[in-house]
């Protein structure tokens, strides 16, 4: 697809949000509208925040401010949506995985079908992208980073956004497949995600390699 003077929107967690970029300008957006030449690349991301509704209250409010309610928030007027999350869901949520029949934003199953239907119906002459998460140190333990009980590893949260993107025809820049950004190989993450979880500057150029030259296919 052309980019050029496009308008494009991105819902997201504390890694849109620019969380580990040194400035506004390394984060992966920004990045990405000066190599497209777009005309607005406009920052929906909010630290802590996951595709999937809370049972119970964060400590964090923000955190709460799940993606199936922020949907309704992105500008009808953009040319090209993408979301970027599903990490947080697996780090610390507490809502059950649930099952592919699910359709409500009380389950991680539910969530994505709730929140790429409203994309469909929102976006429906649009370009939607979604983006699977980065890995992650902790990405093995289901338990998640602080979970009481254990849920799923991230690799099977990143299957279920895979699997409802599919449903739904939606394009996956599978970064979990192919970013190159692995923490637990220590020269990438010195190199690219120091914390084990949030891109650096390269990191966030890296992302923005990725869905620049994902979205030249589209």
């Amino acid at each position: 697809m052309e980019l050029t003077d496009k308008k494009a929107v991105f819902l997201g967690d504390s890694i849109t949000q620019g969380v580990g970029a040194s400035d506004e300008d390394h984060i992966y957006l920004n990045l990405l509208a000066n190599m497209a030449e777009l005309c607005e690349a406009k920052n929906y991301g909010i630290s802590g925040t996951r595709f999937a509704r809370q049972k119970n209250g964060s400590g964090e409010p923000t955190f709460d401010l799940d993606f199936c309610r922020r949907v309704e928030d992105l500008d009808v007027d953009a040319d090209i949506v993408v979301v970027f999350g599903g990490t947080n869901d697996f780090g610390h949520g507490d809502a059950p995985l649930g099952t592919p029949d699910d359709r409500t934003p009380d389950t991680f199953w539910g969530a994505c079908h709730y929140l790429m239907n409203r994309l469909m119906e929102r976006f429906y002459d649009k370009t939607v992208v979604i983006m699977t998460p980065l890995h992650r140190l902790t990405e093995d333990n289901p338990k998640g980073d602080n979970k009481p009980a254990p849920v799923a590893t991230l690799k099977e949260y990143v299957e279920i956004i895979r699997s409802v993107a599919e449903w739904y025809s939606i394009p996956v820049l599978d970064l979990f497949a192919s970013s190159g950004i692995q923490p637990r190989v220590p020269v990438i993450r010195e190199a690219y995600c120091p914390d084990g979880l949030h891109p650096n500057d390269a990191g966030h150029e890296r992302i923005a390699e990725k869905l620049y030259n994902f979205l030249l296919t589209l």
